[in-house]
């Protein structure tokens, strides 16, 4: 038996450390100016922007400490660090936008009924200025490691701000010239929307890592047929594919090899398939020769079987494992 394992774990943060750092000065500063003109301009829109820069400096923070807690090395039980740490993160920025979007629905639904008077220039001029500061801090954001969903939930969050704000303005500028309060009531189920779509995303994205489901990109099934075409592979099962945390990607499997063959040398051409092709650089193979034996009778997953077996007779069908 053999076992293998590629690590590509050397990540540095100082960089997404500083850019966040500044993207999070912005958005705070800002946000407490635009509280208090949104509640002297009378505008929901505003005060809806101003909830979802909290929950953008919430998000910032979150990414700063989620940055932090997986940089420390794996101690103790906890073998893979606190690297998921950042899902934790990017899962509590998703549901935050969820539960959000759904008050800010109620009320502007309860403003088209009764609008209230809104100052549409305050209005306008706070979002042309809110424009300006999401545009920096997403730049800042965007030049970011976005592969790490930590630091892709900050961004969606800065990001479906300034789209907010964008709508903010044209409701402001649509008080102004014409009177139309419900305008801005309009404006804040267009940033809700927003806030919902970005939510749903971040939750549905964590939620895959958290039951270590396979990444988007790679088909378990496909993958364990491709091992098996491998010269000298007769069997693939146990094969799990999961994500550590976004952006590192992991495999396992058992894989039985021909009599007489290496399994040091088959060990390290599915290594270099697994990366190479599938960017799978931690992988943990267990390799034994096929004796006609049963192995793994408890083995999770279906068993991907050679066209070829070492008799050199096609074997049954691919079938489940019990």
């Amino acid at each position: 038996m053999s076992a293998g394992h590629g690590h590509g774990h050397a990540v540095s943060a100082a960089a997404d450390k500083k850019l966040l750092s500044g993207a999070l000065a912005l958005i705070v500063g800002f946000m407490i100016a635009e509280v208090i003109v949104g509640f002297a301009a009378g505008s929901l829109a505003l005060v809806t922007d101003a909830a979802h820069m909290l929950t953008d400096a919430i998000a910032i923070a979150l990414a700063l400490l989620a940055i932090r807690l997986a940089a420390k090395p794996p101690a103790g039980g906890f073998t893979y660090g606190f690297k998921r740490v950042e899902i934790l993160s990017a899962q509590a920025n998703g549901i935050t936008l969820l539960l959000l979007a759904a008050y800010f629905v109620y009320e502007a639904v309860n403003r088209m009924i009764h609008p209230p008077e809104v100052k549409g220039a305050l209005v306008l001029i706070t979002g042309v200025v809110g424009i300006a500061v999401n545009l920096l801090a997403t730049w800042l954001i965007s030049k970011a490691n976005r592969s790490s969903l930590n630091v892709e939930g900050a961004f969606q969050h800065i990001l479906n701000d300034l789209f907010a704000f964008i709508a903010t303005a044209i409701a402001g500028l649509v008080v102004l010239l014409t009177g139309f309060a419900r305008a801005d009531a309009i404006a804040a189920l267009v940033v809700a929307a927003l806030m919902l779509k970005a939510g749903i995303s971040l939750v549905r994205d964590s939620g895959r890592i958290f039951l270590e489901a396979a990444p988007i990109a790679i088909d378990p099934q496909a993958l364990g047929a491709e091992l098996c075409a491998i010269e000298g592979v007769v069997e693939v099962h146990d094969l799990h594919v999961w994500e550590i945390t976004s952006g590192e990607p992991a495999a396992s499997a058992h894989i039985l090899v021909a009599e007489g063959l290496d399994c040091h040398q088959i060990r390290i051409q599915i290594e270099q398939v697994l990366a190479e092709r599938h960017h799978l650089t931690h992988s943990t193979l267990q390799v034994d020769h096929a004796t006609g034996g049963t192995h793994c009778s408890d083995a999770h997953g279906a068993v991907h079987r050679s066209s070829i077996t070492s008799a050199g007779r096609a074997p049954d069908p691919a079938s489940p494992a019990h």
